[in-house]
């Protein structure tokens, strides 16, 4: 009698275990608990570099494809706007990771404004600071905005980096207006003709085509401003300190969506338009495909490879424009650790 009610009673815990391990199962998928190959997913917040554009629609695709999935994170992505803002989240907390102007930060930093920051990985090699006219203007290299009026954003990296570019391209600076306005109005302007000329991010030169329905002339600063680099990844030093392995996990699956993005252009502009409505398919294209080029490092790195050597030359080309005092080295404003030379 003993052995008969004991085998019952094996058979009816299994069939209990059994029970509530397929309930698990099925709660876990309909729940969505952020769990990944059985193991919790670290929560990271980002913020973008300008809201949800095409420059910036290799987060979500990085989300999308999974990239941050099979790295164990699950990222909540913030839009981000230009300027110190997102120097201001990431110092109070509020996000962990962010993507901005690589140069306007390192002012930022050279001025003492900012610095519990460091980049991570590049997004643009080189800075996508630009001058861009109409064709009608007659306005074809630097030294023709003699006497012209320029718009920018007021306060702006475009605006501070201006005076380098004008002397080194053999145009006195003073001979230019420049006019200081909202991000926002630059286009208008020169739809409006009431500028001559826009100091802004050669990305955006598909919207400045679309808006005046002219052919757009482009030059960009980096034609004198070599070693600028554009939009870069940040994090904070104890993020990189306390979390190393986390930071690591980020950089790779961001890089592998960023890879991505420039590969399919259509295709992420359709994820950016899925996850941000408001972001046009044509116009998030166009800025992928403008920034293609400046992705990929020239030396044959690694893609998001912050070259020391080219750093250093741009903090020295920042301090020879006056625009940030000597002493600012550049493992003040980057850990190299992340993506190496190859």
């Amino acid at each position: 009698m003993i052995r008969p009610t004991r085998a019952l009673a094996a058979v009816l815990l299994a069939g209990v275990v059994a029970l509530a391990g397929a309930c698990s199962s099925s709660d876990d998928k309909d729940s969505g608990s952020g769990s990944s190959g059985g193991k919790s997913l670290d929560k990271v917040s980002y913020a973008t570099a300008f809201g949800a554009v095409g420059r910036d629609s290799f987060v979500w695709v990085a989300k999308e494809k999974g990239f941050y999935r099979d790295a164990g994170i699950d990222i909540d992505i913030q839009k981000g706007a230009s300027g110190t803002n997102n120097l201001t989240l990431l110092k109070s907390g509020k996000v962990q990771f962010a993507a901005l102007d690589y140069t306007g930060a390192i002012i930022q930093a050279g001025l003492g404004k900012f610095t519990d920051w460091r980049a991570v990985a590049a997004v643009h090699q080189q800075t996508l600071v630009s001058i861009m006219t109409t064709a009608d203007t007659g306005i074809t290299r630097p030294t023709d905005l003699k006497g012209k009026t320029v718009a920018t954003a007021a306060g702006s990296v475009s605006e501070q980096l201006f005076p380098a570019y004008a002397k080194l391209a053999g145009l006195d600076p003073k001979t230019v207006t420049m006019k200081g306005v909202q991000t926002t109005a630059l286009n208008g302007l020169m739809k409006q003709k009431q500028v001559d000329a826009l100091s802004t991010f050669l990305l955006s030169q598909t919207a400045l085509k679309n808006i005046t329905g002219k052919q757009v002339v482009v030059l960009p600063y980096s034609q004198y401003l070599s070693d600028l680099f554009g939009n870069a990844i940040i994090t904070s030093p104890n993020e990189v300190a306390t979390k190393k392995d986390l930071v690591t996990r980020f950089v790779k699956a961001t890089m592998q969506g960023l890879q991505y993005t420039v590969d399919h252009p259509d295709e992420a502009a359709q994820i950016l338009n899925k996850a941000e409505p408001t972001s046009a398919i044509p116009a998030a294209v166009g800025e992928i495909n403008a920034m293609k080029p400046y992705v990929t490092p020239a030396n044959g790195a690694p893609i998001g490879h912050i070259d020391q050597a080219r750093l250093e030359k741009g903090i020295t080309i920042l301090q020879g424009a006056g625009l940030i005092p000597a002493g600012l080295t550049p493992d003040k404003v980057a850990d190299f650790s992340f993506i190496g030379a190859s």
